[in-house]
């Protein structure tokens, strides 16, 4: 049966084939805004169609529809099949943190066992997400939220599917770059107060699904980082839902000031039976 220490096995052995070539990457991507480095052929292409074929049905997700974002999540992973939690955990393996952090030049990650808006993604036709800042800190407001992974397993996903994650290095009013979500990929990106990225919306009937976790630490990427909460935007198009995107942020900023842990408990968090 296939366990996170197996998958770690298999992921690690994919990273230390490519791991000099992916540290160049991504420190001359950092030098343009937002680092970044994806790899292919991440896992055993049997292993990754396991994968997808246990996702969950849309029924036993939860659906987040707004101006900012629509599409399904899943973080509760004991309620779905045992793979999809070693899959997730997996990446949380200290030797595959430990070898992120050499191809980043970070030290002392710490993987979030909570699952603070990590787990799983789902995107179906017309489902997208605008533009955004991902929170800034851990759900206790104690770790700096240092990197994204996102490993996409739908198969045969191709560009013009949409569901793709775009970065905007130069800034919003500039054009973005697009990161295909490719069966069998893992993105690996820094979060930090210019790491702006959207997900482009979905154009087939079909889709898109993701296992994703962050790297907290104790310190931030730059020394002048502030605290803020998920920050969205508009597209460049959209003037007046950027405008109304604006004032939301503004606001709930406002309110983390007062309240440092909200007002009401985020609920994108894993809450395990023995706790």
């Amino acid at each position: 049966m296939l366990d996170r220490k197996n998958i770690s096995e298999a992921i690690l052995k994919s990273f230390e084939a490519k791991s000099s070539d992916l540290k160049t990457f991504f420190e001359n991507t950092s030098t343009k805004g937002i680092g970044y480095f994806f790899i292919d052929d991440l896992l055993p292409e049997d292993i990754a169609h396991q994968i997808y074929d246990v996702f969950p049905s849309h029924s036993d997700t939860v659906l987040k529809k707004s101006l900012k974002e629509f599409k399904h999540i899943a973080v509760q992973m004991d309620r779905y099949n045992s793979l999809l939690e070693e899959v997730v955990y997996a990446f949380q393996d200290k030797e595959v943190v430990k070898i992120i952090e050499e191809i980043c030049k970070i030290s002392n990650l710490q993987p979030d066992d909570k699952l603070y808006a990590g787990g799983l993604s789902m995107m179906s036709k017309g489902h997208f997400l605008n533009p955004h800042l991902d929170n800034s800190h851990d759900k206790d407001r104690e770790q700096w939220r240092m990197l994204n992974l996102l490993y996409y397993v739908s198969p045969d996903w191709k560009k013009e599917n949409g569901g793709n994650l775009e970065l905007w290095p130069e800034g919003l009013k500039n054009t973005g770059k697009t990161i295909l979500s490719k069966f069998n990929r893992l993105v690996v990106m820094a979060t930090h107060n210019n790491s702006w990225h959207s997900v482009s919306k979905v154009q087939v009937d079909r889709t898109r699904c993701c296992v994703s976790n962050y790297y907290f630490s104790e310190k931030p990427w730059f020394s002048d980082s502030k605290f803020h909460v998920t920050t969205f935007r508009g597209r460049p198009e959209e003037k007046m839902k950027d405008k109304l995107l604006q004032t939301d942020a503004f606001f709930r900023n406002q309110v983390r000031k007062v309240f440092k842990k909200g007002i009401v408990e985020n609920s994108h968090v894993y809450k395990k039976e023995e706790e």
